[in-house]
């Protein structure tokens, strides 16, 4: 019985001496990892920094610089021959002018343009009043022949918007009473009449009208037609047997017995 105690005991002591070698070799062995660790760890330690000395400037003020004293030219003597008079200067050729070259002539038109250049002069929206409503400019009246001739009967110049020159037309399609009607203030009095100026267009019809004359004057005869002249149909005008579109035209409104023409 006492020899089964005593080696029970034996045992238990030299577990508990290898349990605390391997706990002591544990422990050694963090601590050199951790020593490990540390020496191949970067080093943290912040470099001096260097003291400066701030940098100064002074500013010198600013030193005037002497002006050069202006010598003034001594006049030179000029030698006399002896028994003769002195030499004058000969007077500089004054350089010669080369004279102005003249204005160069405008190249011909390649293409002879239908109508000529009243025509041309006729397009041009530059020499056009900025749109003179109902300004009212004299006129004499005329009808006009365009079924298939030409149309020879042309104003001068001073008589359409802008000084173009107008040509005469006559109706395709006359207005009704119904087409004026919106546009007159009252009925017009018998033989009472109106012209308009317009720009030809296709189909018949006009655009962009001036009010030219009326009778009376005064009664806004020429304003109400020009109002309503987008409901016109007249012949375009013909040059050698061709219409004619884009020029200007001139359109007399009769009012023979208060009605419409």
């Amino acid at each position: 019985m006492r020899s089964a105690y005593h080696s029970s005991s034996i045992e238990t002591r030299g577990s508990a001496r290898r349990r605390s070698v391997a706990v002591g070799l544990t422990i050694v062995a963090h601590i050199l990892i951790i020593l490990l660790l540390l020496r191949l760890a970067p080093s943290m330690v912040a470099k001096p920094v260097e003291p400066r000395n701030p940098v100064t400037f002074q500013l010198a003020p600013d030193q005037a610089t002497p002006t050069p004293a202006k010598r003034t030219p001594s006049p030179t003597k000029v030698k006399r021959a002896s028994g003769g008079s002195p030499q004058r200067a000969a007077p500089r050729a004054d350089a010669a002018q080369t004279p102005p070259a003249p204005p160069k002539s405008p190249p011909p038109l390649p293409i002879k343009m239908l109508g000529g250049m009243e025509m041309f002069d006729a397009a041009d929206i530059s020499k056009m009043p900025s749109h003179p409503d109902d300004q009212l400019a004299g006129g004499d009246g005329g009808s006009g022949s365009g079924k298939g001739k030409d149309s020879g009967s042309v104003y001068g110049p001073g008589e359409g918007p802008g000084g173009e020159r107008l040509m005469k037309v006559e109706w395709y399609r006359r207005p009704t009473d119904a087409e004026l009607n919106g546009y007159l203030k009252s009925a017009p009095p018998p033989n009472s009449w109106a012209k308009i100026a317009c720009r030809m267009i296709a189909n018949y019809q006009v655009e962009n009208c001036r009010a030219l004359s009326e009778s009376p004057v005064g009664s806004g005869l020429a304003r109400s037609m020009r109002q309503a002249a987008w409901q016109f149909r007249v012949r375009p005008p013909r040059v050698n047997g061709k219409p004619i579109l884009g020029g200007w035209v001139e359109i007399d409104i009769e009012f023979n017995s208060g009605s419409a023409p």
